[in-house]
């Protein structure tokens, strides 16, 4: 659909109904603190973030979007007046979709074939086979309070519906952007969420007092579990949002917005670095590395010299311990893994690969694989290997499929990266988006997984972005070839 043809209504409430907005949301939470019930303030915060959706469903897309990355935090509540579930992000979203659905605009945008056909489908698929394995679970997972369920019903909630509410919320940013003015404006509730979950790990560092050679070491991987995620999670999650942020940098043309990247990639990169994620700093060095190659002249390549000089004077010995970790042994492969391929990977190659090659397992099959029954695998809940992970749960056939879904997310936003109707930031936004896809399916090999997880939603937030700015542009520039230079 032509972008002339797209009805944008980017007038809005007005001012005054965002004042009052404000006036309301100082009184609601002025009453929660007097009272001393901090349950009564974040219940204000989602009373008013719901009151500006079913006003506008772009200013509930705009809250999802902060609220989606640090969602899975420690702070942030799990439930509100005693209720679980009924927490800010989904209370949140319900409201943003009933509005988009209130006001009739197109369904289609919260359709796209491709994701619903080649990637939830499978999902969805897997999780009734899982369904039926709930008893088959070892009990070293509830005996440790690894899973919140006891039945079928409780396994699809938390292992099929709840993470596909990334995708949902994606769509409903999608929605927006196609529905505005300026979709440049999207970038702006990223950059909030990045300093958040930025903040947030170095603060938790600074106030533990814990030593970085401490840190680095393999017995402090589960550190920032008390923060809520894992540090290779925080990690891959801080490398997908600076890919998006350095291209970004790299193409705008606004001086303000240039300087306020270069601050928020500077706090970024140290919160990166204090996960002493190997993944993340795998990740971190391909995203620059795309960054060179796709940008390469005299000024690129002279400021990644003055950057990277500047990295290797300041660069603490224990980021160089921790990369090579285990080559200094005979580069055993084991030791390089941390245990992975003896512990993991191996048990589960012998006793459950060729289970079920077609159709998988079922989600989180790993905790009734035949490996951990036999106790030849370390107890885990994922086989920390994304392709592997998807093989034992989908099998061949849901594998090839979602591959063949992020093949047709590479391509959307590989042509959004150089069309003509974007301005200068979007298509530097496309081509952070880019890299961060290739540095998912890089850090994959190691961890993660391919289905909608908290470490990612960076990248889904992009995800939802294309879709919503191919709903807007020309059929030709939408589908049309390009290159991400």
């Amino acid at each position: 659909m032509a972008a002339s043809t797209l009805r944008y209504a980017d007038r809005g409430p007005g001012p005054g109904v965002a004042v009052a907005l404000l006036l309301l949301f100082g009184a609601l939470s002025g009453v929660g603190i007097a009272l001393g019930e901090v349950e009564a303030m974040l219940a204000s915060v989602a009373i008013i973030a719901g009151i500006a959706a079913l006003i506008d469903y772009r200013a509930g897309a705009l809250f999802l979007m902060i609220l989606l990355p640090i969602s899975s935090v420690s702070f942030f509540p799990r439930g509100m007046f005693g209720f679980t579930g009924i927490n800010p992000i989904n209370v949140l979203m319900a409201a943003t979709l009933a509005s988009f659905l209130l006001r009739g605009k197109r369904l289609s945008l919260l359709a796209p074939k491709p994701l619903w056909l080649l990637y939830v489908a499978p999902i969805v698929l897997a999780g009734l086979i899982g369904s039926r394995h709930v008893d088959d679970i070892v009990p070293f997972y509830y005996e440790n309070l690894l899973v919140h369920f006891t039945d079928a019903a409780g396994y699809l909630r938390d292992i099929m519906v709840k993470p596909l509410f990334v995708v949902v919320i994606a769509l409903l940013v999608g929605a927006a952007v196609a529905q505005s003015k300026k979709p440049e404006r999207f970038l702006a509730p990223i950059i909030i969420a990045v300093w958040v979950m930025s903040l947030t790990a170095i603060g938790f560092v600074l106030a533990s007092g814990v030593r970085l050679g401490e840190l680095a070491s393999t017995g402090s991987r589960e550190f920032f579990s008390a923060v809520g995620m894992h540090a290779n999670d925080l990690g891959r999650m801080y490398a997908v949002a600076y890919a998006l942020l350095l291209f970004t940098w790299g193409e705008t043309k606004d001086r303000a917005l240039k300087t306020l990247l270069v601050l928020t990639m500077g706090v970024l990169t140290i919160a990166l670095v204090l996960t002493f994620s190997r993944g993340a700093f795998m990740g971190f060095m391909m995203i620059n590395g795309l960054f060179l190659l796709w940008k390469f002249n005299a000024r690129t390549l002279a400021i990644a010299i003055l950057v990277a000089s500047i990295g290797a004077l300041l660069m603490p010995g224990a980021v160089i311990g921790r990369l090579t970790l285990g080559f200094g042994d005979g580069g055993d492969a084991n030791t390089v893994s941390a245990g992975r391929f003896d512990e993991i990977w191996g048990p589960l190659f012998m006793f459950d690969f060729w289970k079920s090659p077609l159709w998988g397992s079922g989600l989180d099959s790993v905790m009734w694989s035949d490996a951990a029954w036999n106790g030849t695998m370390l107890l885990v809940t994922h086989p920390h290997n994304a392709y592997l992970q998807s093989w034992l749960d989908m099998g061949l056939i849901g594998l090839g499929l979602t591959l063949a879904y992020f093949w047709h997310v590479w391509k959307g936003m590989l042509q959004l990266g150089s069309n003509a109707y974007l301005s200068p930031t979007l298509r530097g936004f496309f081509q952070g988006a880019v890299a961060g896809l290739l540095c998912f399916l890089l850090t994959g090999f190691a961890g993660s997984s391919l289905r909608p997880m908290p470490e990612f939603t960076f990248l889904w937030l992009a995800i939802g972005m294309m879709y919503g700015m191919r709903a807007r542009l020309p059929e030709k520039s939408a589908t049309g070839a390009a290159q991400p230079a």
